[in-house]
C-alpha cells in the first residue's frame, strides 16, 4: 500500500556533513511525517551514524543531479512527495505542504532573488512537493541525465521555459517553505519562516556554526 505523504532527502560523500543536523531540525518540528533518505554516495562509516534516525535508500545514482530520478522512485512508494535539500533548515511544522500541489505539476517556491538579478522568473528547486509522477518530471530526470548543465535548477528552468509555459508546468508555493539565504541580504523574506534555505559557500559556513554552538 502507497504512504500518502512522503518527504526526501539526499546526500553523496561532499553533503553527507550536513544530513544529522537536517534530520534533527526535521524531527523537533515533524516527528510523526514520512522522511526517506536517499543514499547518492555517503560514506560507508557515516552510514552507520544514520540508520538509527532513519534508513538511508540506496541509490544507483551520485550527486545531485540524481534529485529528479530520486523524486520518480519516491512517487512510487507515496501517493504524494516533497523532495526538501540537505542545507535547509527546517523550523516549524510543515506538513501541510502537500495540500497544495496540484496534478502534473511541480510545486515550488519563486527564487526571488534570482528573479530580480536575471530579469526573468526562476524557481528554487530546494524544495520541491508534487503527486503522482508528473510528466514534467520525467522529462527533468532525462535531462540531466543527458544535457547536465551547471545545475539541476538550471536544467529544470531551461526546460519550463517562461510564462504559460511555465505556467503548465510549475505551481508557486508559499515563499515561507523556501527562504533563501540571498532574501535576507536583499531584505525580500517574508513574515514567516518555515524552511530557511543556506545556499551556497557562505550558507555552508553558517551550517557548520549552528552545528558547532
Amino acid at each position: 500500500m502507497k504512504l500518502s505523504n512522503l518527504f526526501i532527502t539526499g546526500c553523496d560523500s561532499n553533503t553527507q556533513w550536513q544530513l544529522l543536523w537536517f534530520i534533527d531540525n526535521f524531527r523537533q518540528h515533524n516527528p510523526d511525517a514520512n522522511l526517506l533518505v536517499y543514499d547518492f554516495g555517503m560514506t560507508e562509516g557515516f552510514l552507520s551514524k544514520v540508520e538509527e534516525d532513519t534508513k538511508p535508500h540506496k541509490s544507483q545514482d551520485k550527486g545531485w543531479f540524481k534529485k529528479p530520478s530520486a523524486m520518480i522512485d519516491a512517487s512510487k512508494i507515496s501517493s504524494k512527495v516533497c523532495w526538501i535539500d540537505t542545507d535547509c533548515h527546517v523550523q516549524d511544522n510543515i506538513e501541510n505542504i502537500f495540500t497544495f500541489t496540484e496534478p502534473e505539476k511541480l510545486c515550488m517556491v519563486e527564487d526571488v532573488p534570482w528573479s530580480k538579478r536575471r530579469q526573468e522568473t526562476w524557481h528554487n528547486s530546494g524544495v520541491v512537493v508534487f503527486e503522482g509522477t508528473p510528466i514534467v518530471l520525467s522529462n527533468w530526470a532525462t535531462e540531466v541525465a543527458y544535457r547536465p548543465v551547471v545545475g539541476d535548477q538550471e536544467v529544470l528552468h531551461s526546460l519550463v521555459g517562461q510564462n504559460l509555459s511555465r505556467l503548465r508546468y510549475i505551481k508557486d508555493l508559499p515563499r515561507s517553505f523556501n527562504v533563501l539565504r540571498i532574501d535576507v541580504l536583499d531584505g525580500t523574506v517574508p513574515n514567516k519562516i518555515k524552511i530557511m534555505h543556506w545556499t551556497g559557500v557562505k550558507g555552508n559556513d553558517k551550517i557548520r556554526e549552528m552545528i558547532n554552538e
